[in-house]
């Protein structure tokens, strides 16, 4: 399948897809990555392409498998809702506002779109070396150091 083909067949039904993801998927940034990573699997598999009877309806399938695996890897990454007890010798009222604060941050955490919550959580809770979350998350360095940039602004500007 050439360019002009594949704009014209596929490109041409970004906004019913954009719908269909933001359906699925309830976050505007997460749907506009979850077509790109549509796009992206549709043109390195052009060549199979000339095969599809029917784009929209293959598109619409692609992309609903993706933004599937996308909710089963949010759950897997989920941040548990409560913070454990550990013993501390500061008084109770900063031990509460202690609490409070993390709390905000987990909950700030998890409002930040799909991707950037997740490398943020590689990078800070497990340690990840870049390299291993580009392994991991099939992102180049570059684009991971950006949307880990743009978690911890995000976070800044929340907190």
């Amino acid at each position: 399948m050439d360019a002009v083909r594949f704009k014209e067949d596929y490109l041409s039904l970004y906004q019913r897809l954009y719908r269909v993801a933001y359906y699925i998927l309830e976050n505007e940034a997460d749907a506009q990555d979850a077509l790109q990573e549509l796009y992206l699997k549709l043109w390195k598999g052009k060549d199979f392409l000339d095969n599809v009877l029917n784009p929209q309806a293959y598109s619409i399938r692609l992309l609903k498998n993706i933004c599937i695996d996308r909710i089963r890897i949010a759950r897997k990454t989920v941040l548990t809702e409560t913070v454990p007890e550990v013993e501390d010798d500061r008084p109770q009222d900063e031990r509460i506002d202690s609490r409070e604060r993390l709390q905000k941050v987990l909950a700030a955490i998890k409002s930040l779109p799909e991707r950037q919550g997740q490398i943020l959580r590689l990078r800070l809770v497990e340690g990840k070396s870049y390299s291993q979350i580009a392994e991991i998350t099939k992102l180049n360095y570059l684009t991971i150091r950006v949307m880990l940039s743009k978690a911890r602004k995000s976070l800044k500007n929340r907190i």
